[in-house]
């Protein structure tokens, strides 16, 4: 089916009244006793009630918002995946390519200087380009001083280098500027210690049944690679972890490291804050009132709850230890918020003494 708010033409946001009054207005216009010559009205008008079937239950409406908010992010983030793909694919055979062009650059710059030497000293080396005239050659003028820059301010410099390149030109991706850095620094000390690549970031999407049991999971990186990790105590939504090696990987360096930003799925029943849960009890009226013994679902199962009376939307009951594993050894809790419900249709007895309590008239 088709979304039911395009269906009906009103934004996600309707109030009921909304919805209903647009409901009729499409019903009444493609009704197929209207357009007897139209052959898909009867299709169009039994869409339409379809889509006020689902938007004018609570329940219904608020399931389907969930479930379309899901698939939006699954394609957000497949959208995402795919062009994270594109740009590690380009920034490697970059990266190859300043390998190569920085070796032959420097066989030349030997070459020349032993020619120098031979027809003696002080003389010009020509035709040997240096590292910084390979970079800003194959990236653009500019982009060899942006990455000292980058350089210098990793090693703690505070000087701001001043670029050449055009003003319309986008500055160079901050990987891809560390990477250069290294580079550049590699071939000016060929003697040093090998350069580290730069460290790659992702996010790793986990469901809850995972952090609470601790499992393995495993995650693609854009890269098209796949990595193994456990989710250990102490993690939750947010958590961030290092991978040491598993980075980004180029020829004649050693592996960076790869940092994994923890992000929990969407749960349908459970909000995570920290090492809590935060799930919803909906309870009627006179429950609120009078109080009550109900039974609420935690992540191990159902488990008996007490309702105290003159209990609002605005109090909670506290389940202790039935949360994330925390790094202190123990585990949070889960927190139940309740919810006030009126019943589906309004009552007489109770709309009359609400009315008697508004004008202060007790019976």
């Amino acid at each position: 089916m088709r979304d039911p708010y395009s269906v009906l033409g009103v934004k996600r946001n309707a109030d009921a009244d909304e919805i209903k009054a647009a409901w009729r207005t499409k019903a009444k216009s493609v009704h197929p006793d209207a357009n007897q010559d139209d052959p898909l009205a009867t299709t169009r008008f039994a869409e339409i009630g379809q889509a006020y079937e689902v938007l004018k239950d609570p329940e219904r409406r608020k399931r389907y918002d969930t479930a379309a908010e899901m698939h939006q992010t699954i394609m957000e983030q497949r959208n995402a995946a795919r062009a994270a793909a594109e740009r590690a694919r380009a920034a490697k055979a970059n990266a190859e390519k300043v390998m190569e062009e920085l070796a032959q650059a420097e066989a030349q710059r030997a070459q020349a200087q032993g020619r120098s030497r031979s027809q003696g000293a002080g003389q010009a080396m020509p035709g040997a380009e240096t590292p910084e005239d390979v970079i800003d050659r194959i990236f653009g003028a500019g982009t060899s001083e942006q990455a000292k820059a980058q350089a210098r301010s990793a090693s703690g410099e505070t000087e701001q280098a001043k670029t050449d390149a055009p003003a319309e030109k986008p500055p160079l991706p901050l990987l891809g500027v560390e990477l250069i850095a290294s580079l550049i620094r590699r071939f000016r000390n060929p003697s040093s210690a090998t350069e580290k690549a730069p460290d790659m970031f992702t996010e790793a999407t986990v469901k809850l049944e995972d952090l609470l049991k601790q499992n393995w999971v495993t995650h693609k990186l854009a890269d098209e690679r796949e990595v193994r990790f456990p989710l250990e105590k102490g993690m939750t939504d947010g958590y961030v972890l290092r991978l040491k090696g598993q980075g980004l990987r180029v020829n004649g360096m050693k592996p960076g490291d790869l940092v994994v930003t923890i992000k929990a799925a969407r749960d349908p029943q459970f909000r995570i804050e920290g090492f809590n849960l935060h799930t919803s009890l909906p309870i009627s009226l006179e429950d609120a009132v009078l109080g009550t013994e109900t039974t609420v679902d935690t992540p191990e199962g159902p488990r008996t709850v007490t309702v105290a009376p003159w209990s609002g939307s605005d109090q909670t009951i506290k389940l202790e230890g039935l949360g994330l594993h925390d790094d202190a050894g123990g585990r949070g809790d889960l927190v139940v918020e309740l919810r006030v419900l009126l019943w589906e249709k309004p009552n007489e007895k109770v709309t009359d003494l609400m009315r008697h309590m508004r004008h202060g008239l007790y019976v």
